[in-house]
């Protein structure tokens, strides 16, 4: 419209000098050179002037206006590829959350198809991608999105996971702590990073950060899971110093676990096993037996067992033994544990007498039939021994070990301060009745750690 107006204008003004260049003949003398010069009528020259001048006019309106229909033919383009993007990513995502991961996968990649740069499919499909096992691919295009955002923390955090799971874990640990620089003492930052340094029993640079972590804002639930992760890694670096040699430290690290929780079987146990290492076997038994007082935990009992009967002081467990009978006359557990020390030590009347007591028929304890067997076999009750035997045999839902660990259901002959399965400390449990677990039971009780 602009331009018709401007061309209806040049051509007016046209006419209108045309009528002027009438009433007007004269002329004006052009020189081009000091030789060459040209007589032009002075109309004339005006009305050139002025056609150049609004020609010069037209071709800029036009420009203009070719401009404008490219922009507004472009931002319909970029509308109608955006809104396409749009669907795809509503798609996507949906399929992702439906666990349709390779449908998720080819929507993702055509919205990269789209716009190579688009950060969030970036993001989304690199993580799919490490689900799926495809790490390379993975770090590839969250290396590319951090590219393109280069202080987005979700990338960041995903970039470390990447890494991580190729096992890169100090190339991990150096993207972390260059977030760190960034971000400050992010929660999530530090979590991370403590996760990766207790991976590589870095424990000293995990209890920094862990100490980092309990200054932050935690809710109740938070603060207690935190503060056990640090009684964990206060027994690590007992653990790690007392292997070292370095008692006095190792001795500092059990007792400010215990500190945190006085009921932090792993940490008695370490204090007790330096003074064993110290030769002060007197010193473990009164720190075993004040922290069995403490806590009742069979687990520490087994401890004093041992360490009485290499002491050849068997009177000593037993009496501790008896005590907690009497304490808790109903402890199915600690009533087997009396009965299997009287039969390690040999009293086989003593052993039957406590051993029978319990219910004979009770199909969740193998270890009492295979005891009572072989109790009857030295009365000379050989079928009844057998029968016994039977009995232990027949239970083979699970190997039987004397530790687990209730939260996943992990179970040992070796004792351990913090579960192989499930990374808990002070998680072991001592008891022969074998547990009816059931894969949903497991999931229910297995929280993270």
């Amino acid at each position: 419209m602009r331009l018709i107006i401007l061309s209806l204008g040049f051509v007016i003004l046209t006419a209108g000098v045309g009528w002027l260049a009438y009433f007007n003949p004269g002329h004006t003398t052009l020189r081009l050179s000091p030789e060459f010069f040209l007589d032009v009528p002075t109309v004339a020259l005006v009305l050139l002037s002025m056609a150049f001048g609004g020609l010069l006019a037209i071709m800029g309106a036009g420009f203009a206006e070719i401009k404008h229909l490219f922009h507004g033919w472009r931002q319909a383009k970029l509308k109608r590829r955006d809104d396409r993007i749009h669907e795809l990513l509503r798609l996507a995502i949906n399929a992702k959350a439906s666990k349709r991961f390779e449908d998720a996968i080819g929507l993702f990649q055509k919205i990269l198809l789209l716009n190579p740069n688009h950060v969030t499919a970036l993001l989304r499909l690199g993580n799919l991608y490490r689900v799926q096992g495809s790490v390379s691919e993975s770090i590839r295009l969250h290396r590319k999105a951090r590219n393109l955002e280069e202080g987005n923390m979700e990338i960041l955090l995903a970039l470390a996971r990447d890494l991580e799971e190729a096992k890169r874990l100090d190339e991990a640990v150096q993207l972390l702590q260059e977030m760190r620089r960034i971000e400050g003492n992010s929660l999530t930052v530090l979590i991370h990073l403590r996760d990766l340094f207790v991976k590589q029993a870095r424990w000293e640079e995990a209890h920094d950060v862990q100490e980092k972590i309990l200054q932050g804002s935690l809710r109740p639930d938070g603060l207690k899971n935190e503060q056990a992760w640090l009684e964990g890694i206060k027994y690590e670096l007992g653990r790690q110093t007392l292997e070292r040699g370095e008692r006095d430290r190792a001795r500092r690290y059990f007792r400010g676990a215990i500190k945190l929780n006085r009921n932090f079987i792993p940490g008695y146990i370490g204090l007790g096993e330096i003074s064993v290492d110290e030769g002060k076997i007197k010193d473990a038994g009164e720190l075993w037996e004040k922290a069995l007082e403490l806590t009742s935990n069979i687990i520490l009992l087994h401890r004093l067992e041992d360490l009485y009967l290499e002491l050849d002081q068997p009177a000593k467990i037993l009496h501790l033994y008896r005590e907690g009978m009497q304490r808790d006359p109903e402890n199915l557990v600690l009533r087997f544990y009396l009965g299997k020390l009287y039969y390690r030590l040999e009293m086989v009347d003593e052993a039957f007498e406590v051993l029978t007591a319990l219910d004979p028929g009770d199909e969740k304890m193998p270890d009492l039939h295979k005891i009572l067997g072989n109790l009857y076999l030295r009365r000379g009750d050989t079928e009844a021994a057998v029968e016994e035997f039977k009995k232990a045999l027949n239970l083979k839902k699970r190997v039987l070990v004397p530790y687990y660990c209730p939260h996943c259901d992990y179970h040992t002959a070796q004792w351990s301060g913090r579960c192989p399965r499930c990374g808990r400390w002070n998680s072991f449990e001592a008891s022969p009745i074998m547990g009816e677990w059931t894969p949903s039971r497991i999931a229910a009780r297995a929280e993270p750690v």
